[in-house]
């Protein structure tokens, strides 16, 4: 299934509450996605929301080779040319664990 990734912002308008959360919570379950944030305002006699979706796909580019960063073992590996690694030049290894 291809779509673009790159637009994620949703309107939505319904003159209730009550039926905007039903318009949204629809929405969410056609789609299968996330909403990130969302923003309620009255407008005129009617609700209104924008929400962004959260993105579809995270691709993660493997350029540890040429002096960029790589992904293994849910560790991110870098080197001195990605701007990240130590000043000397050694490999550090940063990971999501605190």
């Amino acid at each position: 299934m291809s779509e673009d990734n790159k637009r994620n912002l949703l309107y939505f308008e319904a003159p209730t509450m009550r039926e905007l959360f039903a318009e949204m919570d629809e929405w969410q379950a056609k789609h299968r996605k996330r909403l990130q944030s969302v923003s309620v305002q009255p407008d005129g006699g009617a609700f209104a929301a924008i929400a962004l979706s959260n993105p579809t796909e995270v691709i993660i580019v493997n350029g540890f080779g040429a002096g960029g960063v790589a992904v293994g073992g849910n560790t991110l590996l870098t080197t001195e040319l990605s701007g990240i690694s130590t000043t000397s030049g050694e490999k550090r290894m940063i990971t999501g664990n605190k």
